[in-house]
């Protein structure tokens, strides 16, 4: 009797020990918090006026769809992640999750996230929605991310979307301020990554990820870092040069986009590989303020237009 007790316990289902911050771990929540704050940019310089419920639905739902996007992208890259040591501690190579309770998670995340969207606010933004988790689940993580060095170029798409997304949830349309606001995430993810992957090369290069130093070369990456940098400085400042914003914008916009640049400029002098790494890093942390900063700057702007202080 024993004995078939325990093959019947042997051929249930078995669950993980898991706790609730390895599934919110799962989620990427410093990835979530940026896209969260972008699409509430977005929502914030829509014009007309804003049901401020509409919007904290709208917000918990991009900020849904992106954990979603996060967990399906940590399911998929399970094994890639059990040999980079800056994530073999994540809930799934660690063994905290199964891979099937992951999944599951992300599956229903995602459809709770894109119709709670397009239900409750309109279904232009929740299409958004469902196309950038899409995306990243699928185009990025499930194709391009293993297949190509333009990987991040691509795929850095699905990272650039809410803005668009938080300006559809407020207006049932897409303006081009929002597609200003895509394009400056867009093109600030390229080398914001590469940086990362100059300094992470052999980890990549373990994993048999084919990031732009391990396929071309860090010459050539650190010559793509700074022709993107030039490419980024102009499209940061666009908002204030097409007169969306004020010159308290175009200021900040400007002096970001020149310490952009800059940090872009000490990679690309570099020679040696190894002590190109320092400036390497110097631009990973800087990148990450400058899309924090700007995107920031932007909405005191909004604020600042609005109670008429500037114009």
């Amino acid at each position: 009797m024993a004995l078939i007790d325990n093959r019947m316990e042997d051929s249930l289902p078995r669950l993980s020990e898991a706790t609730a911050g390895d599934f919110f771990a799962l989620m990427k929540p410093r990835v979530m918090s940026l896209v969260v704050f972008t699409a509430f940019v977005g929502f914030a310089a829509a014009p007309g006026s804003h049901n401020p419920v509409l919007g904290m639905i709208a917000i918990l739902a991009i900020a849904v769809g992106a954990g979603a996007s996060g967990a399906l992208n940590m399911w998929y890259d399970a094994d890639i992640d059990r040999v980079m040591t800056r994530t073999a501690s994540r809930p799934l190579p660690s063994g905290r999750i199964l891979p099937g309770e992951a999944l599951g998670f992300g599956i229903v995340m995602s459809a709770f996230s894109v119709f709670t969207l397009g239900l409750l606010v309109n279904w232009l933004a929740g299409a958004l929605l469902a196309f950038t988790i899409f995306f990243y689940a699928v185009i990025y993580t499930m194709w391009l991310k293993r297949s190509t060095p333009q990987n991040i170029v691509i795929g850095g798409a699905a990272g650039a979307f809410p803005p668009m997304i938080g300006w559809a949830a407020a207006t049932n349309s897409i303006g081009w301020e929002s597609v200003i606001l895509f394009m400056i995430t867009f093109l600030w993810t390229p080398p914001h990554f590469w940086a990362l992957a100059l300094f992470k090369a052999g980890e990549y290069g373990k994993a048999g990820i084919p990031m732009m130093p391990n396929v071309r070369g860090l010459a050539s990456t650190r010559r793509q870092i700074f022709a993107y940098s030039l490419l980024l400085a102009p499209i940061g400042m666009l908002p204030w040069l097409m007169d969306y914003r004020s010159v308290v914008y175009g200021a900040g916009a400007t002096a970001l986009g020149a310490g952009f640049v800059w940090y872009a400029w000490t990679v690309l002098r570099m020679t040696d590989e190894d002590q190109a790494m320092k400036p390497a890093k110097a631009l990973f942390g800087f990148s990450l303020i400058y899309l924090f900063a700007i995107f920031a700057l932007y909405l005191v702007d909004i604020a600042l237009m609005h109670a008429g202080i500037v114009g």
